[in-house]
């Protein structure tokens, strides 16, 4: 019988990010390698300045490499064009940031279903998906409210599931909990741990947190543009 190797979701192979200041070169990542596989919930740590945001941003195809390749699903984003890297963004990524990045003037539902109308989804279908991501999250019961009358956690989870409405193979969230106290912090990354193992979503998170890494299931720890460190809980 034939062992057939399932490809990995994510490969990184000798990645280099060179920023140029002024007459200066600052060199961001300095020959980053690494596999990701599909289902992994990755938390990469590090100082700032260790090259941590840098490597999320070319992830999410926010940023190119100066050197080196990045495959999502064997696929290279390297020679497409903005429309098409905005389309790979839109269906095979969600985001989560740290500042929630809701608009003020909007519901919690018509927030989520922002990535649908992008996508081109109809109007019916859009609401069922967005109602079915707020479920997901807990908060079915707050989607006709405004950001503004929803705690920061409350926001953080309406963020989370307009992420998720598009049923991206990956969830990219940068210092997710930053912004929010202890106790909704574990609430959130009880979230992310829930949705990792229910439906198989790969999680990839930066934090400075070492408890908040430890809900990972995989840490990666960056220093200086390189990884110094790559262990399984």
């Amino acid at each position: 019988m034939v062992d057939i190797k399932m490809e990995p979701l994510i490969q990184v192979r000798d990645l280099v990010k060179v920023y140029h200041l002024g007459e200066v070169e600052v060199e961001a990542l300095r020959g980053i390698s690494l596999s990701i596989e599909k289902g992994e919930f990755v938390a990469i740590m590090g100082a700032s300045g260790s090259g941590k945001s840098t490597f999320m941003n070319i992830l999410g195809f926010l940023d190119q490499p100066t050197r080196g390749e990045y495959l999502l699903e064997g696929r290279s984003g390297a020679n497409l064009s903005r429309d098409e890297l905005a389309e790979i963004r839109n269906q095979k990524i969600g985001f989560v940031f740290q500042g929630f990045n809701l608009l003020s003037r909007t519901s919690a539902l018509e927030n989520v279903q922002l990535p649908l109308i992008y996508a081109g989804v109809p109007s019916k279908k859009r609401k069922e998906m967005a109602e079915q991501a707020l479920f997901a999250v807990g908060l079915q019961e707050r989607a006709h409210h405004h950001p503004g009358q929803l705690s920061g956690g409350e926001q953080q989870r309406v963020a989370i599931a307009r992420a998720l409405v598009n049923r991206p193979s990956i969830l990219l969230a940068d210092e997710p909990t930053g912004n929010l106290d202890s106790k909704t912090s574990e609430e959130i990354m009880m979230i992310f741990q829930r949705l990792n193992r229910e439906t198989g979503i790969t999680i990839i998170m930066i934090t400075h947190e070492r408890d908040i890494a430890a809900y990972g299931k995989r840490k990666i720890l960056f220093r200086d543009g390189r990884i110094v460190e790559d262990s399984l809980s």
